[in-house]
């Protein structure tokens, strides 16, 4: 299983972080591998959505997140086409000056026969740029 943990700080207080990445079906905006997301089911502090990324192949899964605003969000796998694990979540802290640590961690274990370059890729080049783009998202509509 690959796994990795990152941290970020955001200038924008916790809930507009949340906020950001509570809305599951904007991130083909903003994240460049993402090519498609869909809400399947929301209710009181959950949502199951399904994804689509292109990597070196196309990756789906559909996930099971637990929300807990604005401090948390976490996943676990429900079905994926590659994918046999992904669990992951994001905790944010509330920092002065309105800031947010953000720490992200995700692991990922792939299906047999699938390139190791695709795990690789999701926990390690991908994480620094989904930071990235979270932050600039969150901050952005911030101002």
């Amino acid at each position: 299983m690959a796994g990795a943990e990152q941290s970020v700080i955001v200038d924008v207080p916790p809930d507009v972080l949340f906020g950001v990445i509570a809305d599951y079906e904007k991130y083909p905006e903003f994240l460049n591998d993402m090519a498609g997301a869909r809400v399947i089911e929301s209710g009181d502090g959950f949502t199951v959505a399904e994804f689509t990324l292109n990597l070196i192949k196309t990756v789906r899964y559909t996930i099971r997140l637990t929300e807990t605003p604005p401090e948390r969000v976490s996943w676990t796998l429900i079905e994926s086409n590659l994918l046999k694990v992904n669990n992951g979540g994001w905790t944010l802290e509330a920092l002065p000056g309105d800031r947010t640590r953000a720490t992200y961690r995700l692991e990922v274990t792939i299906g047999r026969f699938v390139p190791k370059m695709i795990s690789n890729r999701l926990t390690g080049k991908t994480l620094p740029a989904t930071l990235k783009a979270f932050k600039e998202r969150a901050e952005g509509l911030d101002r």
